[in-house]
């Protein structure tokens, strides 16, 4: 008999979702929360967007401001797009390990 994976299934290590150029996925910060499903971000490009918060993550993640998020703009002229991750503080030291995150984006909340 096969045991099926469910809520109760042990958690394994995931892996850590980084920005993609491929994708056009980029790292930025929550900088105030609008509502109706939408934060206002500033990424490492230096640009603010509108972000949308999915469905799928709305009921799962909460968002607060100075929280890193992985951000995926949809192109079009009105600077908006969704995102995709949260980064937790494990994470977040990860990518600042690696050079990752600018140190400005940051902000006070730098460790």
């Amino acid at each position: 008999m096969v045991k099926q994976k469910g809520r109760n299934s042990k958690p394994g290590k995931k892996s850590l979702v980084l920005p993609d150029e491929e994708e056009g996925t980029i790292i930025c910060t929550v900088q105030r929360i609008i509502g109706a499903g939408f934060v206002e971000v500033l990424c490492s490009d230096r640009q603010q967007y509108k972000a949308w918060i999915p469905g799928r993550m709305r009921r799962r993640v909460w968002l607060y401001e100075g929280d890193i998020i992985l951000f995926l703009p949809w192109g079009t002229s009105d600077m908006k797009g969704e995102v995709v991750h949260k980064y937790r503080h494990d994470e977040i030291k990860v990518l600042m390990q690696k050079g990752l995150i600018p140190e400005d984006l940051l902000g006070e909340e730098g460790e």
